[in-house]
C-alpha cells in the first residue's frame, strides 16, 4: 500500500513538473536501474528497499547531483564505472570477454543440440532392419519340415 502511495506520488510530481524535470527524473531513473546497489541485496540502486541503506542513499544523491550540473546518462554511468569498477553496472557490458560471456552458453547448446540431433539420425539408420522382399521364398529343409509335422500331430493327440 505504501510502494503504491509513493509510485502515485512520483507519477504526480512528474506530470505537473516542467518538461525538463522529467526528463531530468526519468534520467534519474533510468541510472538508477542502470547501477546495482553495492550494499549486497542485489538490487539496483532505484530498488533497493533497505531503509537506512548506506550504498543506495548516497548513491542516489550523487547521480541527482550529477544531474542537476548538467551531465549526461553515460557520463554519470562512466564515472561509477570509473569508482567502482564494472560490478556496479546492473548488465555487463557488450564490449571485451563480456561478449564471449553473454555468446558462449548459446553456441554452446546449439552445438549440443546439433551432435545429439546428428548421432540420432545415424543411430537410426544404424538399427534400420531392412524389409524382405515379398518375391523372395523361404528356403526350408524338407526332414525339418517333416520333423515339425511329425511333432506338431504327437501334440495334437496328447491335447
Amino acid at each position: 500500500m505504501l510502494v503504491a502511495l509513493i509510485a502515485l506520488a512520483g507519477v504526480a510530481a512528474t506530470v505537473g513538473a516542467p518538461r525538463e524535470a522529467r526528463a531530468e527524473i526519468a534520467t534519474q531513473y533510468q541510472t538508477e536501474t542502470d547501477l546495482t546497489c553495492q550494499c549486497g541485496c542485489g538490487l539496483t540502486v532505484h530498488s533497493c528497499n533497505h531503509l537506512n541503506c548506506g550504498s543506495g542513499i548516497p548513491l542516489k544523491k550523487e547521480i541527482a547531483e550529477q544531474i542537476a550540473t548538467g551531465k549526461s546518462r553515460e557520463e554519470i554511468l562512466s564515472y561509477f564505472t570509473a569508482k567502482y569498477g564494472e560490478k556496479i553496472l546492473s548488465s555487463p557490458t557488450t564490449t571485451g570477454f563480456n561478449i564471449a560471456a553473454w555468446t558462449v552458453p548459446f553456441v554452446v547448446i546449439a552445438l549440443g543440440g546439433l551432435i545429439i540431433g546428428v548421432v540420432l539420425v545415424r543411430w537410426r539408420r544404424a538399427t534400420d532392419v531392412p524389409a524382405v522382399p515379398a518375391t523372395a521364398t523361404p528356403t526350408t529343409d524338407p526332414t525339418l519340415r517333416a520333423k515339425l509335422e511329425r511333432e506338431l500331430d504327437e501334440l495334437e493327440r496328447r491335447s
